[in-house]
């Protein structure tokens, strides 16, 4: 019996042994070239904010707290400036990343379940992203911190990081991602020529909103392109290159994937290197696999016009308008996708159409549109008519969320970059006939025009606004606590200030109601809950769980 008992425990380890390696060979990303291969860059600190490197590369911070970056080369070469330059941001950015993802994941045990799922869920990632990026991203993962190797090696977490746009599209329940986008021509532009705006509401934290940057890339191959990102992350979510194409991305509502194949953010980053018109985006577009549903808002120079790449794991549509507007929110729009379940379904939500009218109405009111008010309009926080639906509502243009906001005129090579916070600073002009031309020249030395730059908006100096920043922190306090038991205790007087601080917003109620249930305080929720439910709640998901709440509340207090 003891001889039996042995052996099925040896047989045990055996197995478990075998899963493990299994496993590893499994997810384990192979790197692209050998680490000896990376060509060697010196970076010098020549100011307080300003690192320039021994090839020509820089970055440096700009007086609105905006980094702008120069890049140039190889795609080796790009990667080790990259990640030399950013070294301190690249720690910063993914200590904000993990702190976060604490911050939504209920429990350690389940974190760290979570690591191996996604692990095998990206196991193939290397194998649906073009060798240049691999290059890349792996030469800039070099300089990543050690203190993380614990989740994966340096080359895996950031290939995955890279993903994680779309697995935050996946996961549109816990409203990451809400984007909105517009473009306008003809006798909807003051000056006729194509003028586009987006706001990329992907929210992670208010740390990781820290520390935008303006990248610039002069590769070896391809086109010049300026693009709005952040440390180390290689793909574009928002972009221009030298010939006037300027590419958007904006979420649409997707399956629960299986398996990750081309992050979106890289099949963009593809479009913008290496096309000059919407045709050649599309072709581009179309030879991708991906495993989310996406939309690609493209502004083309060439064709004096823009047009929406419409994406599924499945199919691949081209929308075009005849009109002289084209409005992007979160759902489809073209004959082939329109009809597809999941959109109707993200459609019934009520939140993606509501900020497609309000879109609609406001570019029939200030039409013709210019850079300023298209800046007014991406800043907007009202519903439909006007309404006060309080702030941070997903039903709004300007969420109060924004990671950045940008302003593209492709026929004239210039953008406007919002500084921070959210799109409330500055809009930062840069022309880009002259920096890329300057490149040219060898003399890379530029920033943002600031007498071509846009005002702080107004609300930024107000009173609400100090009020919002509170209704911000006591937020993510409830949050922290509601998914994973710890935080402080909201006092009552605590929740008294957080009501001032957004009276007309549902979610100011629909989280006290939340907090208060789960203290077992059914009387406060469900006073809360019944406020919420007066308000303009902005998706019909989040309406039944308000209504499912206040049905425990009744049935406790019954």
């Amino acid at each position: 019996m003891r001889k039996k008992i042995l052996i099925g425990l040896l047989s045990f380890i055996i197995l478990v042994v075998g899963l493990c390696t299994v496993y590893y060979f499994m997810v384990k990303a192979t790197p692209p070239v050998n680490q000896e291969d990376l060509p060697a860059i010196t970076v010098t600190k020549s100011g307080e904010n300003s690192f320039v490197g021994s090839d020509g590369s820089w970055l440096k911070k700009n007086d609105q707290q905006v980094w702008e970056m120069y890049v140039h080369g190889g795609p080796l070469e790009r990667g080790v400036a990259f990640g030399e330059l950013c070294i301190p941001l690249q720690k910063d950015k993914e200590e904000a990343f993990i702190a976060e993802i604490r911050n939504k994941v209920p429990s350690d045990s389940y974190l760290n379940f979570l690591k191996y799922l996604i692990g095998w869920f990206n196991r193939d990632l290397d194998k649906y992203v073009p060798e240049e990026y691999l290059k890349e991203i792996y030469a800039s993962s070099r300089y990543m911190p050690d203190e993380y190797d614990y989740i994966a090696p340096k080359y895996q977490r950031a290939l995955s990081y890279h993903a994680a746009h779309d697995i935050g599209h996946a996961l549109q329940n816990m409203n990451l991602v809400g984007c909105t986008s517009f473009a306008v021509r003809g006798d909807k532009s003051e000056n006729s020529k194509l003028l586009l705006g987006r706001n990329f509401d992907f929210y992670f934290g208010e740390d990781f909103a820290q520390d935008r940057m303006v990248a610039f890339y002069n590769p070896d191959q391809g086109y010049k392109f300026m693009s709005i990102t952040w440390a180390c992350f290689s793909g574009v979510v928002s972009g221009m290159n030298e010939k006037g194409l300027s590419i958007t991305l904006n979420s649409d509502k997707s399956a629960i994937p299986s398996k990750g194949t081309t992050p979106v953010s890289l099949m963009a980053r593809q479009m913008l290197q290496y096309a000059s018109n919407i045709e050649e985006a599309y072709e581009i577009a179309k030879s991708y696999d991906t495993f989310v549903a996406e939309s690609f808002l493209i502004g083309s120079k060439e064709d004096g016009r823009a047009a929406l790449i419409e994406k599924t794991p499945e199919k691949t549509a081209l929308y075009q308008e005849d009109d002289m507007d084209l409005v992007v929110t979160n759902h489809y729009q073209s004959d082939e996708l329109k009809n597809d379940e999941l959109n109707q379904e993200y459609l019934s939500e009520g939140v993606s159409d509501y900020r497609y009218e309000r879109v609609q109405e406001l570019l029939d009111s200030l039409s013709p549109m210019n850079v300023e008010k298209t800046a007014y309009l991406l800043r907007d926080k009202r519903g439909l008519g006007g309404k006060d639906i309080g702030l941070a509502n997903e039903k709004a243009i300007n969420q109060l969320l924004a990671h950045h906001s940008v302003i593209f005129s492709p026929e004239e090579l210039k953008v406007w970059v919002s500084a921070p916070p959210y799109q409330l600073g500055k809009y930062l002009a840069y022309d880009l006939n002259e920096i890329f031309s300057e490149e040219d020249g060898g003399h890379v030395t530029f920033s943002y025009i600031d007498s071509l730059s846009l005002d702080k908006d107004p609300f930024y100096f107000t009173e609400d606004y100090k009020k919002f920043r509170d209704f911000v922190a006591t937020k993510a306090e409830i949050q922290k606590t509601l998914a994973r038991g710890e935080g402080d205790a909201i006092s009552e007087a605590e929740q008294q200030k957080f009501i001032a601080s957004n009276p007309n917003g549902y979610l100011t109620y629909y989280y006290l109601g939340d907090y208060n249930k789960s203290l077992e305080l059914w009387s406060k929720a469900k006073k809360y809950y019944n406020i919420a439910l007066q308000l303009e709640i902005a998706r019909k998901s989040e309406r039944d769980h308000i209504l499912e709440g206040l049905k425990e509340c009744e049935e406790h207090l019954n």
